[in-house]
This record gives structure tokens, sequence and C-alpha cells, in this order.
């Protein structure tokens, strides 16, 4: 498939998100009664764009940009952790500070980053599957109810995989439940960009894939 340049763009626009959202997640954010990671704030775009990606284009061109996605975070944590245990000269006194914003805890980098694959592969699925069954109407209810699925298998396995047994088990729930309720509902009042980025793509690349064939193991990157 020769890839148009807005197909690039909105792959560099996931792509880029999911490394911010990880590179800010050291911060804490109070929203209201919630106190969250800082990437909050950016990872539904991901979310966002992986839908516009299946809707438009297909499952088999998600599922190979969620693996550039994973990757990419790969590459990202690996130059971090690379840096930060490189000598630094006498003089430079702030490397308790990178290390707090840029150093990783290797539970956490391996909950979250299985917590993507599972998440956003459980979205894509299920959008692409919806899409089919509804002969692609109610695009509203197909883009939130694909991350209804998708943000909780995500944020399901992160808080289990990156906390359980440091936290009580209700004290879990609720962090995990507040950062649940935070990512749905970004994506419902996001909802009138979706369409409007979908519609816009379908009428310039004169596309709009439905996977009535296609195999969805995630793993299969040799379907085309």
């Amino acid at each position: 498939m020769r890839h148009s340049f807005l197909f690039v763009l909105v792959t560099v626009i996931y792509v880029t998100s999911l490394l911010l959202a990880n590179t800010v997640a050291s911060k804490l954010v109070e929203l209201g009664p919630f106190i969250v990671a800082g990437g909050i704030i950016i990872f539904p775009i991901t979310y966002i764009f992986g839908d516009i990606l299946t809707e438009v284009y297909g499952y088999r061109e998600s599922r190979k940009i969620i693996w550039l996605g994973f990757f990419a975070q790969l590459i990202m944590v690996t130059g971090y952790i690379v840096v930060q245990h490189l000598p630094a000269p006498p003089f430079w006194t702030n490397q308790t500070a990178y290390e707090a914003i840029l150093g990783f805890v290797p539970r956490i980098v391996g909950a979250s980053m299985i917590a993507y694959l599972c998440g956003e592969f459980a979205n894509s699925v299920v959008l692409s599957r919806m899409k089919v069954l509804m002969s692609g109407k109610y695009l509203w209810m197909r883009t939130i109810g694909s991350t209804l699925v998708g943000e909780g298998v995500d944020t399901i396995i992160f808080g289990f995989a990156a906390f359980g047994g440091l936290f009580q088990m209700n004290q879990l729930w609720t962090l995990i439940l507040s950062g649940y309720l935070l990512k749905v509902s970004y994506e419902v009042i996001a909802t009138p960009l979706t369409y409007a980025i979908i519609r816009a793509l379908k009428r310039k690349e004169q596309i709009d894939v439905y996977d009535t064939h296609v195999d969805y193991n995630p793993l299969n990157l040799i379907d085309a």
C-alpha cells in the first residue's frame, strides 16, 4: 500500500502522543477530586487517533501502527536509561533531577507497555468488528464503545501490574476507576473532533475500509 501524507501525519500524531504521554507521566496532576499521572492528559489522544486509523484505513494498517508505537516506546525508554547511566562531569548537578523525571522503574515500564498493547489491540478489534456489524453506522457508538473496552483493558492491566501489592485493594480500585473515568470522559468530549477528522480523511483519501475478511491475530504482520 502506498501511504499518503495524511496517513503518515495521523501516524506521527499517534506515536508522538504515545511517547509524550509516557514522558510526562512522572508528574502528578490534581484535577478536582482526582490525583492522576500527567500522562493521562495526553494518552487518550492515542485512542482517538487509533480510532481514526482503524475507522478510515482498517485494522491491518492500525495493527502495524500499534506495533510501531510499541517499538518507538522501547527505543525511547532504552535511550533514557542509557543516558541516565552514562557518567556525568563533576560540575553537572542535575543527575537526581534527570532520574526523577526521565528515570524508569522496570515494573512501571513493563506494566505500561503490556497494558498499551492489550488495550490498543482490544480497542482496534472492537471498533473494526462494530463497523462491520453496524454497516458503518453510529460512529459515535463505535468510538465510545471501543474506548470503553480498550481503556478498560489498559487501565486494569496497568493498575494491577504496576501497583498490585503496593496498595490496599479498595485503594487500587479507586485509582483504576478514577483513571478510567477520566480517559473515557476525554474520549466522549472529543467525539465531535473525532467525527470531523474521520469525515475529512475519508473525503480526502477516498477510502473507507471495512474489515470483512481480516485476520485479527496481532502478531500477523504479513496479512496485507
